[in-house]
């Protein structure tokens, strides 16, 4: 096998931070079109119902511009600039992609018929017909206006009544849309009274659509193997994902790259043939503290993540209490191009507190006046945008590094 050029560690990840947004300081406009070219360019922001600081959308939006306030982003949703849908999880995503899902939709279809049946209780599929006419005489709905009369379950958060799993189900095929929410429940209504017509009508063909889902995952991530190309979007199988980066390489279109770890291992991926000079061109990530939330693009590929930075890190929300490492839900801590720690922080609304249970730093890395002053910065920055002015630490906050 030929040899092929190194990325360095360095520049291996001011590149990917760079793609992910995170190599410029967090400064300018906040709504309206400026923020739409934030989503634009990370291509979706998972959504996430837990709020022990703020909803990972709103998270993942302040990380990048420190101006963001979360009432910016309902009305791009309502303009239609954005929609909501299913990439590897719930996300809102630019309008302008709504025609490659078209074929996702059909897929789906499939899929989660077949899955569906052994995961739900019966009867959804008999609910489809009256629902989508009780939409399309009185307008949209709630999970709460519907399956008046089923048996609600018991067993936990997929435990769903026949109504609730059919409205999911539209939604995930696209017969349905959501137009809005309310509180943080979704509202359904029509596809075609949510969905521009402009959005609606080109139909790519498959090979369009696997063309930019790999195109437009590569170029976010600025250097990827097949398989880490095709779950950004999931819009394409990892074996459609790998034809398409053998053929780009055989036109030249794309060059192999040994990516050099955080370990100083080495793994070959895929990318532009100039991707050495962009990495160069790349710029330094500011050297400021910022608090990522767990949903993170610079952290949701786990693996990746792991490779790049040397940070291991899991969610412990389903993880019982005693046996957490570190709690039920911890922040990791960016600084310039590394990952520093991890921090349990807590925002109470009702007493305006922002909270700090404890710190970890990773293993080599001391919480220095220097670093303790951009934490506290930070943390300032958050009680503002949370609207908790006041910021205490537990008696025992700055822990000792705990290794994988």
């Amino acid at each position: 096998m030929r040899a092929a050029p190194r990325l360095s560690n360095p520049l291996a990840r001011r590149l990917f931070l760079a793609g992910a947004g995170l190599a410029a300081p967090p400064s300018g406009a906040a709504k309206g079109a400026a923020l739409a070219g934030v989503i634009d360019t990370l291509g979706f922001v998972q959504v996430d119902s837990i709020t022990t600081v703020a909803r990972a959308h709103h998270m993942i939006l302040r990380a990048r511009r420190q101006g963001y306030r979360p009432e910016a982003l309902p009305p791009l949703l309502a303009s239609r600039a954005l929609w909501e849908h299913w990439t590897h999880d719930a996300a809102i995503l630019p309008m302008a992609l709504y025609p490659h899902w078209r074929h996702r939709f059909a897929h789906d279809a499939e899929r989660l018929h077949r899955n569906w049946r052994k995961w739900f209780r019966e009867g959804y599929e008999a609910q489809f017909d009256t629902i989508l006419r009780r939409i399309a005489d009185d307008g949209p709905v709630k999970v709460s206006d519907v399956g008046t009369g089923e048996a609600r379950g018991t067993g936990g958060w997929w435990d769903w009544h026949p109504s609730k799993t059919a409205l999911e189900w539209l939604w995930r095929t696209g017969a349905l849309a959501i137009t809005r929410r309310e509180g943080f429940q979704k509202v359904y209504d029509l596809t075609e009274r949510v969905i521009p017509a402009a959005a609606r009508l080109p139909t790519p063909t498959p090979e369009e659509t696997l063309n930019w889902a790999c195109a437009a995952a590569l170029d976010r991530l600025g250097f990827a193997t097949s398989g880490e190309i095709a779950a950004f979007w999931r819009a394409v199988t990892p074996e459609a994902a790998r034809g398409w980066c053998r053929a780009a390489l055989a036109r030249g279109d794309l060059a192999e790259v040994e990516v050099e770890g955080a370990d100083g291992r080495r793994r070959r991926a895929y990318a532009r043939p100039d991707v050495l000079g962009r990495a160069e061109a790349a710029p330094e990530p500011p050297a400021r503290l910022r608090i990522l939330s767990p949903f993170d693009p610079a952290l949701r590929d786990r693996a990746r993540t792991e490779h790049l930075f040397g940070f291991h890190y899991r969610i412990e929300v389903f993880v019982p209490e005693a046996k957490r490492r570190y709690g039920y839900y911890v922040f990791p801590v960016l600084e310039g191009a590394r990952l520093i720690g991890r921090i349990d922080l807590k925002a109470h609304r009702t007493d305006a507190a922002l909270r700090i249970r404890a710190f970890w730093p990773e293993p080599g890395v001391r919480l220095t006046p220097a670093r303790k002053a951009r934490l506290d910065a930070e943390l300032a920055r958050i009680a503002a945008f949370t609207g908790c002015p006041e910021i205490t630490f537990a008696p025992d906050w700055q822990r000792e590094s705990l290794t994988p």
